[in-house]
């Protein structure tokens, strides 16, 4: 067997045909760090490769699906954000006294006050106007009541002739309530100030309009809202003179299936305010109407209803509309309320209207939903009866106190002594009842 033969030394042969080769070593431990370092970078490179192909693909895949997405789909769904949006934005919002005081310039800006409140100008930083009323009253349960009672009411509901309720405030110094800013302000002043700008046609749309902001309180919210305390100064009117019904600080709400409210104290404006709202009566949504009939008044005249400075015959407007209602002779009363001729129908139809709301008897008066219907000719209107004949309701002491379905019985007992006479189908149809008090 052979065996391998090493290689010559010095001096040997083989030095002339190998030169001398030196061992290049490694420690072990520095070769193993070196194996673990390239390991992990290959690791890393290979993830980072990984990562950006997927990436890429789902940028792709994403680009495909938007691209298949039909237009119908993507509206719809900026539609639903949309609208998500804009119902956060219906509930009243809870400003801090300070958000008020900055919108206000510290209360600086007075647009009116009243009984119940003192309201100013104020603007917010992304210039929505604003009015704020701040609520004043002689107790703080008569404050916290009307607090209630205006965010109970116009806080849940929102109709085009419905004054917004954008928030509120109630913090220890300062109890306030913030609206819609309504650049005309209300109504009285063009009735019954030196600008009387405002022409027949333009007062009717006024008229109707409020009447179908009551009728929408009344008859289409999920609770009846009782305003209590209509008249021209509680309608408002916007840059274009849309009229829309405030200051629900009265306002109650009420079940419908309860057709009679018990009140502890009585409520409304003198001269606006029904007969039955100053009696120990059972109060209905029909005081609302009342006081829609002499604000239609006093919108056809654009006068007060009571004027001591005119003839006796013209003192109390409406007593003078019936008596030429009555005698069918219009002509002075046109004439003097500057009622053209080719408004002259539609002033008639508005007298009658009137007439009909202010009828005595709650039952007498018609549903607002109707008077809107009156007002804009959809239906016939009846010769009003005499509004302003004598009652024969005899007070009843169960009325004050019942507050249960039992007080509608005991309303009609109240008016037993009054009979009806003949209606017309039309009357019976719209829930009038024209009656004759013996």
């Amino acid at each position: 067997m052979s065996s391998f033969r090493s290689i010559p030394g010095t001096g040997d042969r083989g030095d002339d045909q190998f030169p001398d080769i030196k061992e290049i070593t490694i420690p072990f431990n520095q070769a193993l760090t070196i194996i673990i370092v390239a390991t992990i970078v290959a690791l890393l490179i290979k993830v980072f490769v990984i990562v950006y192909v997927c990436r890429l693909c789902r940028e792709r895949l994403g680009r495909e699906s938007s691209d298949s997405v039909c237009p119908e789909t993507q509206s719809l769904t900026l539609n639903m954000d949309k609208f998500l949006n804009e119902m956060e934005k219906e509930k009243p919002i809870r400003f801090t006294s300070q958000q008020l005081r900055i919108a206000t310039d510290n209360f600086t800006n007075l647009l009116g006050s009243g009984g119940f409140g003192t309201v100013y100008k104020g603007i917010f930083s992304n210039g929505t106007m604003v009015a704020v009323k701040v609520l004043h009253g002689d107790s703080d349960k008569r404050i916290e009541e009307q607090f209630m009672a205006e965010v109970s009411t116009i806080g849940r509901v929102h109709h085009v002739n419905l004054v917004r309720l954008y928030g509120f405030c109630f913090d220890l110094n300062l109890r306030a309530l913030v609206y819609e800013y309504m650049v005309n302000g209300s109504l009285d002043k063009f009735l019954f100030g030196e600008d009387k700008k405002l022409g027949f046609q333009q007062l009717q749309a006024i008229a109707i309009g409020t009447a179908k902001g009551i009728a929408y309180l009344h008859e289409e919210c999920q609770q009846r809202i009782i305003h209590y305390d209509i008249k021209p100064g509680n309608i408002l009117l916007d840059a274009n003179f849309l009229p829309k019904v405030a200051d629900f600080g009265l306002a109650k709400l009420c079940n419908r299936e309860k057709t009679h409210v018990t009140m502890t104290r009585g409520r409304g404006t003198p001269g606006y305010a029904a007969p039955e709202l100053w009696m120990p009566y059972p109060i209905t949504h029909k005081c609302d109407v009342y006081s829609f009939g002499m604000l239609l008044f006093e919108i056809i005249g654009k006068r007060r209803n009571l004027d001591t400075n005119l003839p006796e015959s013209q003192e109390w407007f409406p007593r003078w509309v019936w008596k030429n209602t009555e005698t069918e002779n219009h002509v002075e009363l046109m004439m003097v309320c500057g009622i053209e001729d080719m408004d002259r129908d539609t002033a008639e139809r508005m007298m009658k209207t009137a007439l009909w709301c202010i009828q005595y008897r709650p039952e007498s008066r018609p549903l607002m939903s109707i008077v809107v219907k009156m007002l804009e000719g959809g239906v016939e209107i009846p010769a009003p009866s005499n509004p302003f004949e004598a009652s024969s309701m005899e007070p009843n002491s169960n009325t004050s106190t019942s507050t249960d379905t039992s007080s509608c019985s005991e309303s009609s007992s109240l008016l037993a002594s009054s009979a009806s006479i003949h209606a017309t189908p039309v009357m019976k149809k719209y829930e009038i009842e024209m009656v004759t008090i013996y």
